[in-house]
């Protein structure tokens, strides 16, 4: 089974640009193409349980948006992006900018693209990227990591590595499930406390900025 998440509540399964560190929620081992490809192949059956309008009670999107501080012309990559339910609402709030929505599955990159094209985004571009690289073209304002944390391996590594596709005082913005028993999220033995993101992170290289309080989550904003 593919070890991508997107939404624990709706499916069990992962999705994001970047393998998990022993296996994420409802991963069986390692990464099987096969597999990955018969799953997500009805991109438009996943879309609409990953654009669910029940969604946006618990992920309160706008309050996510709001904490990207985005201008008009900003440039960003969401990394885990599926069938778009981030990078649609980003590219509507950057006309003048570009966003990157990077995904490790063809098919819902390929479902991304379309919609994009669909609904009159074009500064809105579906990339295909590896477990190790999101494969950001160039270095970016703002890169958003929601609900994927949690399944990335080697984390120190890769988000030192991700350093190099932000632009100068660039922001890393974290969005992840809190510790406790909630109604939607993966397992609470596959959730990350803030304080470990806080501290691997700085490991990485980003200072803490901001935080923000959701329902079931929290943003945090690097810089």
């Amino acid at each position: 089974m593919t070890t991508r998440w997107v939404l624990a509540l709706l499916l069990g399964v992962s999705s994001g640009c970047a393998a998990p560190e022993g296996g994420g929620h409802g991963a069986h081992g390692p990464h099987d193409q096969a597999t990955v490809h018969h799953r997500f192949e009805d991109a438009e059956k996943w879309a609409a349980r990953f654009e669910d309008p029940a969604r946006d009670a618990w992920q309160e999107p706008d309050r996510v948006i709001a904490a990207m501080e985005l201008t008009p012309s900003s440039r960003v990559a969401d990394i885990g992006a599926a069938t778009g339910y981030f990078p649609v609402r980003i590219a509507r709030v950057v006309p003048e900018g570009v966003v990157y929505g990077v995904d490790i599955e063809p098919t819902l990159v390929n479902f991304l693209n379309l919609r994009a094209h669909r609904e009159g985004l074009t500064q809105l571009i579906g990339l295909v990227c590896s477990a190790e690289d999101p494969r950001i073209p160039e270095p970016v304002d703002v890169v958003l990591v929601c609900d994927t944390y949690h399944h990335i391996g080697g984390r120190v590594d890769y988000f030192r590595r991700l350093k190099a596709s932000l632009r100068p005082g660039g922001r890393l913005v974290i969005v992840d499930f809190k510790k406790g028993d909630f109604p939607v999220g993966p397992d609470d033995d596959h959730k990350l406390s803030r304080e470990q993101v806080t501290e691997e992170l700085r490991l990485g290289g980003y200072e803490p900025s901001e935080q923000v309080e959701l329902r079931y989550q929290y943003v945090l904003v690097f810089r």
